[in-house]
């Protein structure tokens, strides 16, 4: 490798010295590799030395980032970090950890892969605050001179807070509804109350008149205590901001950031927009929300996280649904249906990659990284691992957030009582854990993993959990079905570092293949699947024919009904993925298995609910072959002899068209091509013409 490594070994505090270092250089091919003993400190003039350079400088040590950040400010060289402290070498089995730290350290040192493209946000700061007076007043006033301040007051008024002076908008209503996200959030609501705040001049003159009191210093009407006396009304006078018969009122407006006070928030998806806040009651976490809020302010960019591919999409045909998988899974409904096809909101997607990982067809693909980048990275890992050698590698996939940092504590207890992480288990973070899915377990496992952990916390959403439990359970039936022994996939909840230590020391190595996989991932989902099936089975304990795949699996059959079959072909016409096939120069319905993803749209499509799916893996050379399901001799014009049709089909509408008004007493145009029944027609119309 080009790269040059610059490891630490934290002030001795990991087992690594000259000798380790010579054998991480010849495994990683490197042609300059260094150990250090306080790189940061008394050291540091070697890292000065790397820099100076063009090439690729990769630096072991994640505690002093912002440091070596600062000194390669002027430096042209590229420079990455990588932890193998917490990691690695922090751990009761350091002395079996060099395979694992040769493993990170090539993976870092991997190009960086291409940009993906990028979703704009544009915020003037224009804040709603939506809430009841006592909550929404008091941060209302506090953030007017940084942010242009709107107030929608709602139920729940306590009259401790004056409004005071007009200084910014106050709205009050019911029934509010938020949509949109940072920079374009759109609410309405219903304006209730017979006080209009937009009206009110607040000269008080209504409280004072009122004999219930049922006004306070919010200026509206709490209507438990008012008995319509109308005193209100007659002091208010000209100004008319009061109206008892005043009908509910629809009002609606855009800002560009919303902090939701509400006793129960608006909006309740798991995932909500970016620039929407409810930090509820908790007085640090509305400052915590505030806080970001004041720097939601400008231009700002974030990646496209997914690419989106209308012809390879089972979600609908003609009306009939498929497949609604993204739509179910996606947590802040930026997916909805639009037809045949899905509609996906680049700015509300916030970049789980779930619902790349439980389509079927490839139709969504995750964008950061693609499947070819962070299928190379995994292939660096494992053969990078196996090298130095590693037995019985383990990838244990977190997010960068809240599983890095339980990651950290993990590494770090190891100088009370931990043991901190297994040898064996490499850390793989990525923008979010149920970004992976099949295609890159099931590859892994090709490459070498024993053990596939995913690790979710609090950060993830519910969907995410089911979604990816049930591609577990899928991607286990196939190895076990190969006869590959153990558990190799498990998805871990967790939230305290004692925790992930007892579930990953408790863990099992399971049964991989002998020979490692060296095909590399394919941008498409379905390819990188065949590839990796075929190499687990030709290396399988086991090799049956077929095995039998949970409900919902993405490979699968189709059974016909053959006597129900009109050979219609509606199936054909609603098949995303070429599965099922006519022949042009025949009356057949073909079927090409390995295509199907089992969508069922030829199920709902069928008017004579001819079909059934039939979940299962087949490794017959014939699943990748056409098989003929139905046929039937041709049906030939009973005018001009040309086959047009199938003997059941004429028979089927003869039996419903023998009523209708086209056909009636001329049943034997149903016998006729198309072309001959207009000829027929014509005749019969001239001979009934007047003369």
């Amino acid at each position: 490798m080009s790269a040059q490594f610059k490891i630490c070994s934290c002030n001795k505090t990991m087992s690594l010295d000259a000798q380790s270092g010579d054998v991480l250089k010849k495994v990683l091919g490197a042609d300059s590799l260094t150990v250090s003993d306080m790189l940061c400190r008394r050291e540091v003039a070697s890292y000065l030395d790397a820099i100076k350079g063009v090439e690729d400088v990769v630096v072991a040590c994640t505690q002093e980032r912002a440091l070596f950040s600062e000194l390669a400010q002027q430096s042209v060289a590229p420079i990455k970090f990588i932890n193998i402290r917490e990691h690695a070498g922090w751990s009761r089995e350091s002395g079996q950890a060099l395979p694992k730290m040769a493993a990170l350290l090539a993976a870092a040192a991997l190009p960086d892969p291409d940009p993906v493209p990028v979703v704009n946000y544009r915020s003037q700061g224009n804040l709603l605050i939506i809430g009841a007076t006592h909550h929404t007043l008091p941060w209302a006033k506090r953030l007017a001179t940084q942010l242009d301040i709107n107030v929608l007051l709602t139920d729940g008024f306590s009259g401790e807070e004056h409004l005071g002076e007009r200084d910014f908008p106050v709205f009050s209503g019911a029934k509010i509804t938020v949509s949109g996200y940072l920079g374009a959030f759109k609410v309405s609501w219903q304006q209730e109350n017979p006080i209009d705040l937009e009206i009110c001049t607040r000269c008080n003159a209504c409280i004072e008149v009122c004999p219930e009191n049922a006004i306070a210093f919010d200026y509206q009407i709490d209507q438990d205590k008012c008995r319509s006396h109308l005193d209100c009304v007659k002091a208010c006078g000209a100004i008319g901001a009061i109206d008892f018969n005043r009908a509910a009122t629809s009002r609606a407006a855009e800002f560009d950031l919303i902090l939701d006070l509400s006793v129960q928030p608006i909006l309740r998806m798991s995932q909500v927009p970016q620039g929407y806040f409810a930090p509820g009651k908790d007085i640090a976490d509305q400052f915590d929300a505030v806080m970001r809020m004041t720097q939601m302010v400008g231009e700002f960019e974030k990646p496209k996280f997914f690419v989106y591919k209308e012809k390879l999409c089972a979600h609908s045909r003609s009306g009939k649904n498929g497949c609604n998988a993204c739509i179910d899974v996606c947590s802040t409904q930026a997916i909805t249906a639009a037809g045949d096809k899905v509609l996906v909101n680049p700015n509300l997607c916030a970049g789980c990659g779930a619902c790349t990982t439980v389509c079927p067809t490839g139709a969504m693909s995750y964008a950061y990284l693609r499947a070819p980048d962070q299928g190379l990275r995994l292939k660096t890992l494992l053969a990078t691992y196996a090298k130095a050698g590693g037995k019985d590698a383990a990838l244990l996939f977190h997010s960068k957030e809240a599983g890095a940092d339980l990651l950290q504590q993990l590494g770090q207890i190891t100088t009370k009582a931990g043991r901190g992480l297994p040898a064996r288990v490499i850390p793989v973070d990525v923008h979010h854990t149920a970004s992976i899915g099949i295609d890159l377990w099931l590859a892994a496992i090709a490459y070498g993993a024993s053990n596939i952990v995913i690790l979710m916390t609090e950060e993830e959403a519910p969907e995410y959990r089911s979604a990816l439990q049930k591609q577990i359970e899928i991607a286990q039936t196939i190895l076990h079905g190969l006869g590959y022994a153990g558990q190799h996939l498990q998805l871990l909840q967790i939230e305290a570092a004692a925790q992930l230590e007892s579930a990953l020391y408790a863990m099992a190595p399971a049964q991989v293949p002998a020979v490692a996989a060296v095909f590399n991932v394919a941008q498409e989902k379905r390819v990188t699947l065949d590839f990796s099936i075929e190499h687990l089975h030709k290396h399988a304990p086991e090799k049956p024919e077929e095995i039998a795949l949970p409900k919902g699996a993405l490979y699968g059959a189709v059974q016909i009904n053959k006597d129900a079959c009109t050979l219609c072909m509606s199936c054909v016409g609603a098949c995303p993925s070429s599965a099922l096939m006519d022949n042009p120069d025949a009356p057949q319905l073909r079927f090409v298995e390995r295509n199907c993803v089992q969508c069922g749209l030829c199920e709902q499509t069928c008017p004579e609910n001819a079909i059934q799916l039939l979940p299962r893996l087949l490794f017959a050379e014939s699943a990748k072959q056409a098989q003929v399901l139905n046929e039937a001799k041709p049906y030939h014009c009973i005018k001009c002899q040309k086959p047009f049709a199938t003997a059941q089909m004429i028979e089927t509408m003869l039996g419903k068209l023998a009523g209708h008004g086209a056909f009636s007493g001329h049943l034997d145009r149903i016998k006729m091509c198309s072309d001959c029944r207009v000829i027929d027609m014509m005749k019969t119309t001239e001979l009934t013409r007047p003369q």
